[in-house]
């Protein structure tokens, strides 16, 4: 204990040398600290915080259930999916950037007293402050978030039904390899153990060559603090991996020499079949003494947003096609769509700027003839993955039932214009 205090005072007094040669000082930058809440909280006035137009009415769809599963949806609704089919562009606005809970009420954590410890197989433990993590050198990337569970299934209709556990937002952060080069990781050590600050500990294991890369701790969304069910006052942002490691309310950061399993890893996250399609990131080292192993890298994957399950073209005529593309190997770089189910396929146009491990729009001009139409998108990234059918889904992941949900989705259009599922 004493040599972490110790490290923490030389941390704070003497600063230390990060990315772009940045040194940090010991007394609190003006501008730049917590400051106090405002009287009151927040103030009634409307100007104070921007309203949306009364005649938009888009929200989050709450959920107690996925398909059949009772695996993260919450009996009291406190998980909720993005209503892709309402949204523009490629930000999801925080307000209705998907959460899912794990049965968890969002801690009501005070910024001023919260804390962040990285430890493990270190040099000097240390212990930040949000001051302080604010007061070192930032970066922003647009990233998106995907939970394990977003995948189209036959049983349900729209297309947020099946694919609204995702959302995508500027985050603002520290580099987590800052604050691993300041503590000093020692020889040996492989992976990193994260765990949030809510009532079941939610933790995850990362390799540590992941968390050195281009991992945030994020306390920054769309320009504004985190918000509580996103992991107020500090996240992780794991870019490309799947959304049980960007851990919410981040309190540890442990290094270890071996991955652990940690309860929800094993309760949802992790499987005893054989092994998976190996990649740099998907399930390097991941077996567990025998325990399972780990999903981590998200595949290429595209969804047609327009049309889509459960609406409507009222004529025949002329329409456009729209739909998102992400994947979490890095950059799209194609998407086609085939209106025949897969017999012809045309290039989308992608809508610039195309960034890595982000949500991409696309579209494509169409005539509808007024019969019967499949719709499919696939998307290509720039390590030239390609996004399987169901029937390649297995070939792909290596394994049967691997739960990443990138196979590509089937839209029918009947001939009186309603759209359907067609998985």
């Amino acid at each position: 204990m004493s040599a972490k205090h110790a490290s923490r005072r030389r941390f704070l007094k003497e600063g230390a040398v990060f990315a772009g040669g940045l040194a940090v000082g010991a007394k609190t930058v003006g501008g730049q600290g917590l400051g106090s809440p405002r009287p009151g909280g927040v103030a009634a006035h409307p100007m104070a915080y921007g309203e949306r137009s009364r005649f938009v009415q888009t929200i989050r769809t709450p959920m107690t259930m996925i398909g059949h599963i009772d695996l993260h949806g919450d009996p009291d609704g406190l998980d909720a999916r993005t209503p892709l089919s309402e949204l523009t562009g490629t930000i999801t606005p925080s307000a209705l950037h998907y959460v899912s809970s794990h049965g968890n009420q969002p801690p009501d954590i005070d910024p001023r007293e919260h804390r962040l410890l990285v430890y493990g197989k270190v040099d000097r433990p240390l212990v930040f402050t949000l001051e302080e993590l604010m007061r070192l050198p930032s970066v922003s990337r647009v990233h998106f978030i995907e939970c394990i569970a977003n995948a189209p299934r036959p049983e349900e209709k729209t297309l947020d039904e099946m694919h609204g556990m995702i959302g995508c937002s500027e985050w603002t952060g520290v580099p987590l390899s800052v604050l691993l080069n300041e503590v000093g990781v020692r020889d040996g050590a492989r992976w990193v153990l994260s765990e949030g600050a809510e009532a079941t500990k939610m933790g995850a294991t990362m390799p540590l060559g992941k968390a050195m890369d281009d991992v945030l701790v994020a306390y920054g969304q769309n320009g504004e603090p985190i918000r509580p069910h996103q992991g107020f006052p500090l996240r992780l942002v794991v870019p490309g991996f799947q959304g049980k490691y960007h851990v919410k309310w981040l309190r540890r950061v442990k290094v270890v020499e071996h991955p652990y399993m940690t309860y929800w890893e094993k309760h949802s996250y992790s499987t005893r079949r054989g092994s998976m399609r190996t990649g740099p990131n998907r399930m390097s080292n991941s077996h567990v003494a025998g325990q399972g192993a780990y999903f981590m890298e998200q595949g290429p994957k595209s969804v047609i947003t327009f049309p889509s399950g459960a609406q409507r073209l009222p004529d025949r005529g002329y329409y456009t096609i729209k739909g998102l593309a992400w994947s979490g190997s890095g950059t799209v770089r194609r998407v086609e769509v085939s209106t025949d189910g897969g017999r012809t396929w045309t290039d989308a146009k992608l809508q610039e700027p195309v960034q890595r491990i982000a949500l991409a729009r696309f579209t494509l001009p169409w005539t509808w003839n007024g019969g019967e139409a499949l719709l499919m998108s696939r998307c290509t990234d720039d390590q030239d993955q390609v996004q399987p059918t169901s029937a390649e889904f297995p070939a792909f992941w290596g394994t049967s039932g691997a739960p990443h949900g990138n196979a590509i989705q089937p839209w029918r259009v009947a001939n009186d214009g309603t759209v359907h599922n067609a998985v």
